[in-house]
């Protein structure tokens, strides 16, 4: 893949250090090396409380790095203001906006004139199933119309990179397999790059291209797996009964089962 698709994004020897100045520093990302190819799902997967969310806030800029770095679109990624986008567990919605409100509220922070935000973010709408919700507050939407809100308010400032933080993981499960299936549909039609991080590995699979194990603490890259259907747009249930999903869900399974626990 990456032949055809150039790299957006590019960690090179990152690490990072809590308390480095003390007597009791905390290393939680040790030389991690790795690509996201324009147009690409990258799933990271590893044990619980491994540096996984450690590892997306630096690729994000918001924590410093002690040794390496990261780039986007080959600038630092500290100097990248704007080019990376972040989609949490939460969808941290403001209750008091409307749902178009909501949306346009990260163009509005950048200074784009209120009527050019709402045009963008109503042909967000009118696109991805909230047509009729423009002016519902949170509070009278479903979770899952929620998080739609919530990816569409990231889409609309165009960033170079979405980091999604495990952002399926408080729905129930019905309604977790269906926005899965909705929200790669939406980052394949918007043609993003996108970094996934998950504790599910089915849903590391169904929709990612490829899928990066680390391991425990400190996090380093243990291995990286490509999905058998590579940029084929797969629905993310339909792949789960195919049998090259069963047999990487137990490689990665037993390899997850086999990293050393601290």
């Amino acid at each position: 893949m990456s032949t055809a698709h150039p790299a957006v994004l590019t960690a090179d020897h990152a690490r990072v250090v809590y308390n480095e100045d003390t007597d009791r520093p905390v290393e939680a990302v040790r030389d991690i090396t790795l690509e996201l190819h324009r147009g690409e799902i990258l799933a990271l997967v590893g044990p619980s409380g491994c540096g996984k969310t450690t590892l997306f806030n630096a690729i994000a800029g918001l924590i410093p790095l002690q040794g390496g770095q990261v780039t986007v679109g080959g600038t630092k990624v500290e100097q990248a203001t704007g080019h990376v986008g972040y989609m949490l567990q939460k969808d941290l919605l403001l209750p008091w906006r409307s749902v178009i409100d909501n949306i346009t509220l990260g163009l509005e922070i950048r200074g784009c004139p209120r009527a050019e935000a709402r045009v963008k973010a109503q042909d967000l709408i009118d696109r991805y199933g909230l047509s009729g919700f423009e002016r519902s507050k949170p509070s009278g939407l479903s979770g899952g119309m929620r998080q739609r809100a919530a990816l569409m308010r990231t889409l609309a400032f165009n960033p170079d990179v979405i980091l999604l933080d495990e952002p399926f993981s408080a729905l129930d499960f019905q309604t977790r397999i269906l926005l899965q299936a909705d929200v790669k549909r939406i980052i394949r039609e918007e043609g993003r790059s996108v970094i996934l991080i998950t504790h599910d590995i089915g849903e590391a699979i169904s929709m990612a291209n490829r899928i990066v194990v680390l391991t425990n603490r400190p996090a380093t890259v243990k291995s990286i797996y490509e999905t058998p259907w590579g940029v084929e747009d797969v629905d993310p249930v339909a792949v789960r009964d195919r049998p090259e999903y069963q047999q990487l869900f137990s490689t990665i399974w037993q390899e997850l089962e086999l990293t050393p626990r601290h």
